[in-house]
């Protein structure tokens, strides 16, 4: 059979040409990798559908269509959406060796669908934490040029003074780079900051104030891509609206 041709099952009726989701969509919902990195495994005859090799960008399929990835069947997951006000004492991975508490834990009751933190928050810090299986979006969010604002509440071991607050507004060279923050702010006293960030590297914030010989006693993300922790206790998730759904991805499709 040729290849890129449609086969059926039998009594399978044929999908009409514009019936169907993007094979890279479908690849994506179930949870692969992102729609550019399924492109990628399409192009280079890694997906079968209904046993025939598709290279086809653009491809569709249909209902009762079966796609597969090395020789697994892939099941387009309903997309989900889930956003945690992470407590202290919990690890950001989805299994850790160690048998330490992870934040899967406490996101368990979301649902049956397999949901993955969206980067990261180390171990001491809490603040918001979103899960999702929809590889595109995650990726999205993750990548720098994307410039998603995270925004912090630091506390201080001593008041940060004002040649440092100066010195952080400015941007500060760490050992992998320049650190820049958008905004800075004294909250209560000088010992609390509010803190603006677009960039994602590791332990940022506080490495940005080890730098200057201060310790970070707490550290709390209260803003994520434009998601507050309104009604949102510690240790408790909700599910995204539709709304806030929309406008993560308009975000990332520069819209």
């Amino acid at each position: 059979m040729k290849k890129n041709s449609r086969t059926f099952k039998k009594n399978q009726p044929a999908s009409a040409p514009s019936a169907g989701s993007r094979l890279n969509k479908y690849i994506a919902n179930a949870g692969v990798c992102s729609r550019r990195d399924a492109d990628k495994l399409i192009a280079t005859g890694e997906i079968k559908v209904n046993g025939e090799v598709v290279t086809e960008l653009g491809f569709k399929v249909g209902q009762g269509d079966e796609v597969k990835y090395k020789g697994k069947v892939l099941v387009a997951e309903k997309l989900v959406y889930v956003l945690l006000n992470k407590p202290k004492g919990f690890i950001t991975t989805t299994d850790d060796p160690q048998e330490r508490r992870t934040v899967m834990e406490l996101v368990k009751t979301s649902g049956e669908e397999r949901i993955y933190p969206v980067g990261r928050l180390d171990r001491a810090t809490t603040g918001l934490l979103l899960f999702t299986n929809d590889g595109e979006l995650a990726v999205s969010l993750a990548h720098p040029s994307n410039n998603i604002k995270k925004i912090y509440k630091v506390d201080l071991n001593k008041p940060l003074t004002k040649a440092d607050f100066e010195k952080i507004v400015d941007g500060l060279q760490l050992e992998d780079g320049l650190a820049m923050v958008d905004k800075l702010s004294y909250l209560d006293d000088k010992k609390s900051l509010g803190i603006e960030i677009h960039i994602g590297k590791n332990r940022i914030v506080r490495r940005i104030f080890e730098h200057l010989g201060y310790e970070v006693v707490k550290l709390d993300r209260v803003v994520y891509a434009g998601l507050d922790k309104s009604n949102l206790p510690r240790g408790k998730w909700r599910f995204l609206t539709d709304k806030e759904v929309i406008r993560l991805k308009h975000m990332n499709s520069g819209k």
